[in-house]
């Protein structure tokens, strides 16, 4: 016996995310007229009769977006994962959200309860290792899903990509701190081998070569207490290191207390760009330059092309980078 079409051999036909399809079935104003026309008529050339009974058992599931982040004791995802939110809420959705503390196997199994859970869509900050048992998973559901701020699995075409330009905003760094004093630039912080790391890197390496200035570059921990390490650090062993472009914010904040530790003053013996501009930034001393990401506004586009995607049948491209400005503060002084 042949099985009976389901609402993914629909999508398929149709060319629709399977959300699109159920809102179709739920006769959702929210889906355009020529798609539901396009997804009726899929149903009828494969023969899929809808169970409204069954159905009904599932509707207290339906406008739940799952979002799993990494870190949410960073402030730059807590903002993110915030200003998403927010904005799913105002297109009527619920948004259902998850800490992994960059565990591959929390990941794996919070991804796992809200595909059978029923969530419409997954908006995932991944962690780095074991992707395949989120990702895999994922495929199999036929959920849209978008991979967020990092790029851990490179089937873009299933699960897009969306980011800042990191390497745009790591050059704007470099070239200021270039104009703005004597000194050797450093990069400080982010794990060694990932490819966050290796992109806020790179326009910072391409900018010293273009340049003629040899880079030095200390990786670790995008944490506070190994920025603190690191200034002492470069104070002691690499006294011609006049400033540093950080990985990130929480890095940068702690060089600057590391520096005060050691009497350095930051914006004239030593400068100092994070990156990401969160909230802090503005009301450390000295004030922190840093690169602005505009993350609360990143959470709200991504929120509106995941639910053009569930709503409309629009694809994401597959890899979208947003623009980021360099905010210039008293940390790195002012270009000479």
């Amino acid at each position: 016996m042949e099985r009976r079409p389901t609402i993914i051999d629909v999508a398929r036909k149709a060319g629709v995310s399977k959300s699109t399809v159920s809102l179709v079935l739920q006769n959702s104003p929210q889906v355009r007229e020529e798609t539901r026309k396009l997804v009726r008529e899929a149903m009828a050339e494969i023969g899929y009769f809808y169970n409204r009974s069954a159905a009904n058992l599932r509707t207290a599931n339906a406008g739940l977006i799952g979002l799993v982040i990494n870190d949410l004791r960073n402030p730059f995802f807590t903002e993110f994962a915030t200003s998403l939110q927010m904005a799913l809420s105002a297109r009527g959705y619920a948004a259902v959200v998850a800490n992994t503390d960059e565990d591959p196997a929390l990941q794996a199994q919070v991804v796992g309860a809200m595909i059978e859970h029923g969530v419409s869509a997954l908006i995932i900050s991944p962690t780095y290792g074991g992707e395949a048992a989120s990702f895999d998973a994922i495929a199999r559901a036929a959920i849209p899903a978008m991979q967020v701020l990092r790029n851990v699995d490179p089937r873009v075409d299933l699960f897009p990509f969306a980011a800042p330009d990191y390497v745009g905003g790591s050059r704007c760094a470099t070239e200021h701190l270039l104009e703005t004093g004597p000194g050797r630039v450093a990069f400080v912080g982010g794990l060694e081998g990932r490819d966050v790391t290796r992109e806020r890197m790179s326009g910072y390496c391409a900018t010293l070569k273009a340049a003629g200035v040899e880079p030095l570059v200390v990786t670790g921990r995008a944490s506070r207490a190994f920025g603190r390490e690191t200034a002492i650090r470069l104070a002691e062993e690499h006294p011609d290191v006049g400033a540093a472009i950080c990985f990130n914010d929480l890095v940068a904040l702690g060089m600057l207390s590391g520096c005060a530790q050691i009497g350095r003053k930051v914006g004239s013996d030593f400068r100092i760009v994070g990156f990401d501009d969160i909230e802090e930034c503005a009301q450390a001393y000295p004030r922190l330059s840093t690169v602005r990401c505009d993350i609360a506004g990143f959470g709200v586009r991504i929120a509106g092309t995941v639910l053009d995607w569930l709503e409309e049948g629009t694809v994401p491209a597959p890899e979208l980078r947003t623009p980021v400005e360099l905010v210039i503060r008293d940390s790195s002084g002012h270009p000479a």
